[in-house]
């Protein structure tokens, strides 16, 4: 379809003259009305080439850790194994040996043995409750509980006179304490009224390089 370059009217296909304004018509004059191009297809980004990467790589992390876990774990039951075959346990009328590669456990429940292994001088008259001792290596524990008609004040003195120079010696709402050091033991006594009775709790810890002051009694 063509149109007249004087007025613009459309003009019939193979007119000479415009029909409105009687202009000659120049079939190489006439103006085409402008071809609108159609907008372009939309064209798909092509797939991303790195994620199928960074998948492999998170799976080969995640196979590396659980293997090393499965490595770990049977580093793990190896030494256990071979702890516990090379242990050897002995107990004998409450008296436990147990010889490991580590060193040598030694355990004792019995009150009066764990009393005369203490160090520490039983106070006169008192009475064996309960009493315990270990020996770890080159270290020594033994701990045991006594019960006396005296009362704590009393208690306090006998003991005050066996550590004169320990390191701590007061007494609180609920009854005394004492504790004494020096380089190869940490002793521990602590005086309770209790049931109309005084309990006395005596606990020496022993070894060498034991850390502490240097008191001695």
């Amino acid at each position: 379809m063509a149109f007249c370059n004087s007025c613009g009217t459309t003009l019939e296909p193979g007119a000479r003259f415009c029909p409105k304004c009687g202009a000659s018509i120049s079939m190489t004059g006439a103006i085409a009305p402008p071809v609108v191009a159609a907008p372009p297809m939309p064209v798909a980004p092509p797939p991303a080439q790195g994620g199928g990467s960074a998948l492999k790589i998170i799976l080969i992390v995640i196979g590396v850790i659980f293997l090393l876990g499965i490595l770990g774990i049977g580093t793990l039951v190896f030494v256990v194994r071979r702890v516990a075959h090379n242990s050897h346990i002995r107990n004998q009328d409450g008296n436990v040996r147990v010889e490991t590669p580590f060193g040598t456990v030694q355990s004792t429940n019995n009150p009066d043995e764990a009393a005369r292994n203490l160090g520490v001088d039983q106070y006169p008259g008192a009475k064996v409750i309960k009493g315990n001792s270990a020996t770890i290596g080159g270290m020594h524990t033994v701990d045991a509980e006594f019960e006396s008609n005296d009362s704590p004040d009393k208690v306090m003195a006998f003991y005050s006179t066996k550590f004169p120079s320990a390191n701590v010696s007061n007494k609180d709402t609920d009854g005394y304490t004492i504790v004494s050091t020096n380089n190869n033991n940490l002793i521990t006594i602590k005086i309770r009224s209790e049931d109309g009775k005084t309990r006395i709790t005596i606990a020496n810890v022993s070894g060498k390089n034991m850390m502490g002051g240097n008191s001695s009694n």
